[in-house]
């Protein structure tokens, strides 16, 4: 039977669209993200909003909204920081595209039931090129509602994976959600869940760092106490801490925590080890306590706020007298919450702190 013309142009056509559609992607990758791309296009992209990642950092007295900073550049809203952490999200990114999970509830479904805020804590993973090595696991600082987690968090874990290291950034729960200690059940957690799931992860259970900041650098340090740290849950102990700017005693915002956050009314007295913001770590340091790197800055005004020789000064005097290995370094210039440092007198020294963690682990074994 012969073919019509419209038949013969239809069957062309058909064949075609066919070689046509057999070219296309199954679904096009999630797009990376530049120093010039702005606010908006980090809390939209669609990799990082299905991972769960908060890139929207919340505000000091309420939660940043979408449309402040939208169209900044993400080199004007991190500054010094942007490479690295621009770097680590597209890390983020390109892992997802490639199948690799790389984002981590914290908590069971039964669990967030029982307590919504318990959605917020995730975990997310940067692994390293070669599988079977030590990782180290970074908590950003935060001030009230106000969070580091990419620019310092995502910047750290990408300079730990450019030095051959899986990283892994803890997403934990801030501000008004940070009632009884949840934070610190967070911090826990996630150490649990990458010991139970090592192997599959491809890491090293025993040795690892915590790499801390701030208020960050506080809960990484009582996780290294016999009062409240790794050996109440069964843990290993960590290689090392290496702390930036920590915050080791909150001095006289102690009430503030204790009545805005977790709901005292007057006549409620503090007891020490009932909340983490009231245990001054310089008192916990036992000779058991984890090797400890730990720096400041002398320009560092949250430092300074908080009486200078009271926080980083002291920490070190306690480590000394319980024969803990450990390492301080004051920088000229490097102000709070500058993460990996760059720019400032500070810039490398995550490095130095490796290094450091290397040399602790080799002297334990």
């Amino acid at each position: 039977m012969k073919r019509t013309k419209m038949g013969r142009w239809l069957a062309d056509t058909a064949a075609m669209l066919a070689v046509m559609l057999a070219t296309l992607p199954v679904q096009a990758a999630a797009s990376f993200l530049t120093p010039d791309s702005t606010v908006e296009d980090m809390y939209t992209n669609p990799a990082l909003v299905a991972l769960g990642l908060e890139t929207l950092e919340d505000g000091t007295l309420w939660p940043e909204q979408p449309w402040q900073n939208a169209d900044s550049s993400l080199q004007d809203y991190l500054k010094a920081a942007t490479p690295d952490s621009v770097a680590g999200l597209n890390l983020l990114i390109d892992n997802d595209n490639h199948g690799v999970q790389v984002s981590f509830p914290l908590y069971s479904e039964e669990e967030i039931a029982a307590d919504p805020t318990r959605a917020e804590a995730r975990l997310f993973y940067f692994p390293a090129e070669q599988p079977g090595g030590k990782y180290a696991l970074v908590v950003s600082g935060n001030f009230l509602e106000c969070t580091g987690r990419v620019g310092e968090g995502c910047g750290s874990a990408f300079q730990l994976h450019e030095m051959g290291y899986a990283a892994f950034v803890l997403q934990y729960r801030a501000g008004s959600r940070i009632k009884d200690n949840s934070n610190y059940q967070d911090l826990v957690r996630a150490v649990q869940f990458i010991t139970q799931n090592a192997q599959e992860l491809g890491v090293q259970p025993e040795d690892y760092a915590l790499v801390g900041y701030s208020a960050g650098g506080q809960l990484c340090g009582l996780f290294g106490t016999d009062r409240m740290g790794y050996s109440n849950y069964g843990l290993p102990k960590p290689g090392a801490l290496l702390l930036g700017y920590p915050i080791v005693d909150y001095m006289y915002s102690k009430p503030c925590y204790f009545y805005v956050y977790d709901g005292a009314v007057p006549g409620d007295h503090l007891a020490p080890g009932d909340y983490y913001y009231n245990i001054d770590l310089p008192a916990e340091i036992s000779p058991q306590f984890p090797a400890t790197y730990h720096w400041f800055g002398k320009n560092d005004l949250t430092i300074g706020i908080l009486i200078p020789p009271l926080q980083g000064p002291l920490l070190d005097k306690a480590l000394e007298k319980n024969g803990v290995m450990h390492q301080m370094t004051v920088y000229d210039n490097a102000p709070h919450g500058v993460g990996v440092g760059n720019g400032t007198d500070a810039e490398g020294w995550l490095k130095d702190a490796v290094a450091f963690w290397e040399v602790a682990v080799a002297a334990e074994q």
